[in-house]
């Protein structure tokens, strides 16, 4: 639930927002009765929009938003004027305020303007979590049979509320899938809040998921909502879920079937509204037969399933994802476009990526641009362990290493030209006519030959 701060000096002024805010908008209200008490709120406060009066003695609110810029408390501020001075209130903004109103406004527009000022922090929270993760990540790329069929699934799922469990290994793209969720859905607008339970330690799962009052625990000198209040009205995508320890399993639970989370600290439940979406790498199903996982919160996760393919499963796919990835690396470390020879992507895509999947891809893109001066990546600047497989035993996550490659020349050329033209075709759409022009063949029918020569159809 949206909390706002009020900061005015006049009781009578504060109260009635106070008041007003609650019954119209919904919201929880604190109040302080001048700049200086307001900045003391908002140090030890999750408030999510801040209401200014710009005419206060001592601490008036121009030096509360200078105050709240240099502290770095991002946090949206509507301010408002009685003496109808637009000038302030355009300084106000230049200062970092979101907008301004007077104090003679209906109070259905302070509250509009609440509401907008809370949507715009989110979006604008979210719009720079993306921007940090630029080249890390891609959109759920590919039009191979199961990236389609994946993409389908995840349009039917995402307009419905209930609980989604994405399995899938590691580095295949859960997150994604996940994300793909939110977007295609309802709650596109709302925030979309990503936690590693694997990552947690035990002590701070509680905390980081429901929130702490200020004083709960040694440490805390300021209250704090987790996870679950910050999705409210999004999705809260609990990723390795299977890590969750054994006695917080029955803690979520009770917040999936009650819609409510209690702080550390505190007595006072809070209402949230928020779609989950968990996922693992994990047998679920064997973790609950081991004792491990709870039966009845996998219940309550795996209302509707979607399993994300690994790479070898779409292995069609590999050559457009290493073009995207190669975009990305060398916009991230701001170099001149490179790109990749159909040898390369044929040596690309003859990899298994059983070790870390689309991450691994990724990442092996990067290590080639590292490696390479030149504006062509060909076959060589692939890594030697990704072309032959890895030399010895299992890689540390006891994966074996991929076989050496066997046969004569004439054998592996015909499985990299099949690979170069298998990548080809999916990069086309199987568009023939597309696909021939893109290889440098005569026309069509050229293609078709060496399609039928290598037992290739759609």
């Amino acid at each position: 639930m949206t909390l706002v701060l009020i900061i005015d000096d006049l009781a009578a002024m504060r109260e009635q927002y106070a008041y007003d805010l609650q019954r119209l908008g919904g919201f929880r209200t604190l109040t302080a009765d001048g700049g200086g008490a307001g900045l003391s709120v908002l140090e030890t406060e999750p408030v999510d929009c801040v209401l200014l009066d710009l005419e206060m003695p001592g601490v008036d609110g121009f030096e509360v938003l200078a105050t709240m810029k240099k502290k770095h408390l991002d946090i949206p501020v509507v301010v408002y004027t009685g003496t109808g001075n637009y000038r302030r209130c355009v300084r106000a903004v230049k200062l970092g305020a979101y907008g301004f109103l007077a104090k003679d406004e209906p109070m259905e527009r302070v509250v509009h303007e609440i509401e907008n000022a809370v949507a715009w922090s989110r979006m604008r929270s979210e719009l720079g979590r993306l921007r940090r993760e630029a080249g890390h990540t891609g959109t759920f790329l590919g039009e191979s049979p199961a990236a389609v069929a994946l993409r389908e699934q995840i349009t039917r799922l995402a307009a419905i509320p209930s609980s989604v469990l994405v399995t899938g290994e590691s580095g295949s793209g859960k997150e994604l899938a996940a994300r793909g969720l939110h977007e295609a859905g309802p709650r596109a607008r709302g925030p979309f809040i990503a936690v590693n339970c694997a990552a947690l330690p035990e002590t701070m799962f509680e905390s980081e998921l429901f929130g702490h009052e200020r004083g709960a625990y040694t440490g805390a000198d300021r209250a704090r909502r987790g996870a679950f209040e910050t999705a409210h009205g999004g999705t809260l995508f609990l990723d390795e879920i299977g890590e969750t320890p054994l006695p917080l399993q029955a803690k979520l639970l009770r917040v999936l079937e009650t819609g409510t989370v209690t702080r550390l600290g505190s007595h006072q439940p809070v209402s949230v509204d928020v779609r989950v979406v968990a996922a693992t790498n994990r047998d679920l199903e064997a973790e609950v037969a081991a004792g491990r996982f709870r039966q009845d919160l996998l219940y309550r996760l795996n209302i509707h399933a979607l399993r994300v393919p690994p790479l070898r499963e779409r292995l069609g796919d590999v050559p457009l994802l290493a073009e995207h990835f190669l975009q990305l690396v060398c916009e991230k470390f701001g170099i001149p476009p490179r790109r990749f020879t159909p040898q390369a992507l044929a040596a690309l895509q003859a990899h298994d990526w059983a070790r870390n999947n689309v991450r691994e891809l990724r990442n092996t893109v990067e290590r080639m641009v590292i490696a390479v001066d030149g504006p062509v990546l060909d076959a060589d600047a692939v890594p030697a362990d990704i072309r032959s497989g890895a030399p010895g035993g299992p890689d540390p996550a006891g994966v074996p290493a991929r076989p050496q490659p066997a046969g004569t020349l004439k054998e592996l050329k015909q499985q990299a030209e099949r690979g170069i033209i298998l990548a080809a075709l999916e990069r086309n759409r199987w568009h023939i006519t597309n696909t021939a022009r893109e290889l440098g063949l005569a026309d069509h029918s050229s293609l078709l030959k060496i399609m039928r020569r290598h037992g290739i159809r759609k």
